[in-house]
């Protein structure tokens, strides 16, 4: 009933949007594309932590996808942006899965830096590749869509749509997860991984499992940035990629997915504005706005939701606070 429920509420959203980007000026689609494709990782980011985890590297899995949907048109011919998205998904995926085994030995900060450290070495390896374009990046001729050319006056809202459904589909599958078996149990692996593995269950494997959905929804994002840009670059897989893909989930919180798209589209009209207004200061503001939100809204946007809305956990099963029984 409640999985039959959200698909009910994505579909809508859906509709709602995609009739919406009709009466939007281009710009405003494309505000809307760029922060919804960020929304994306950002929603990765947001499992892995409701999964125990912490990354300062998503722009690696960013970086991955938006290359991979960039190279695949020279390499295989493929123009399709559905299957672009779907490759670029599939590769960070992929590496992803690679990576896990070796990072769910560790916890907390080392992980977290482990994760940074390979993203460090993906922007090392892409700046100094010529056969990437090096520190320049690369250009994307526009994609097709479903057999269908991109002319200047429709790209724009076709991406936007495309984007809009990408989204929707990956926030509702997000939502199924976390209501499932394997996504309670990541929230018991974050709240306490030990009693989880007195529990006959293994902690590690939960861990990894956030870790590479996590990457799977950080290459669909760089996948469609990729095509929305028109170009890519090595400084994707940078620290301050990573690092304003942090500022947004935290912003976010764990608790709710349209928290995470609409603290997203928050952030690039707060960062569109003040870069408008205070050209040498922007950040400033962001950082204000930052501090506000932790002091004011320490659990995200996500807190901002009616309790009734919110998933009631049975008192006998509730997963307790890291700092409970603390003085």
């Amino acid at each position: 009933m409640r999985s039959n429920r959200s698909l009910f509420m994505a579909l809508l959203a859906a509709i709602v949007l995609i009739l919406a980007g009709l009466l939007a000026p281009a710009w405003l689609q494309f505000l809307v594309t760029m922060s919804a494709a960020n929304g994306l990782a950002v929603l990765g980011i947001v499992v892995l932590m409701r999964g125990g985890g912490a990354t300062f590297g998503q722009g690696m899995f960013f970086a991955l996808g938006a290359y991979a949907a960039a190279l695949v048109p020279t390499w295989f011919g493929i123009q399709d942006a559905v299957l672009r998205i779907v490759i670029g998904t599939l590769v960070a995926g992929l590496i992803g899965a690679l990576f896990a085994p070796l990072l769910v030995r560790y916890r907390g900060i080392f992980f977290a830096m482990l994760t940074l450290a390979l993203s460090m070495v993906l922007f090392g390896l892409l700046s100094k590749s010529s056969l990437l374009g090096g520190s320049d990046g690369i250009s994307i001729a526009k994609p097709t869509v479903l057999g269908m050319s991109l002319q200047s006056g429709n790209a724009e809202y076709v991406l936007y749509c495309l984007t809009v459904v990408v989204s929707v589909v990956a926030g509702w599958l997000v939502s199924v997860y976390w209501n499932s078996a394997a996504g309670l149990m990541a929230l018991a692996v974050r709240g306490n991984p030990l009693r989880v593995e007195y529990l006959g269950a293994s902690a590690r494997r939960s861990l990894g499992t956030s870790f590479v959905i996590c990457a799977l929804l950080g290459g669909t994002s760089g996948a469609i940035t990729a095509q929305a840009l028109g170009h890519v670059e090595p400084n994707f897989s940078n620290w301050t990629t990573s690092g304003e893909l942090v500022f947004v989930a935290v912003l976010a919180g764990y608790r709710r997915v349209p928290a995470v798209f609409a603290a997203s589209l928050l952030l690039e009209i707060v960062r569109s504005f003040s870069n408008l207004y205070f050209p040498n200061t922007w950040q400033l503001a962001l950082g204000v706005f930052m501090l506000l939100v932790i002091m004011f809204r320490p659990e995200g946007l996500g807190s901002l939701w009616p309790v009734a809305a919110r998933r009631q956990v049975d008192p006998g099963t509730a997963v307790p606070s890291p700092t409970e029984g603390q003085p």
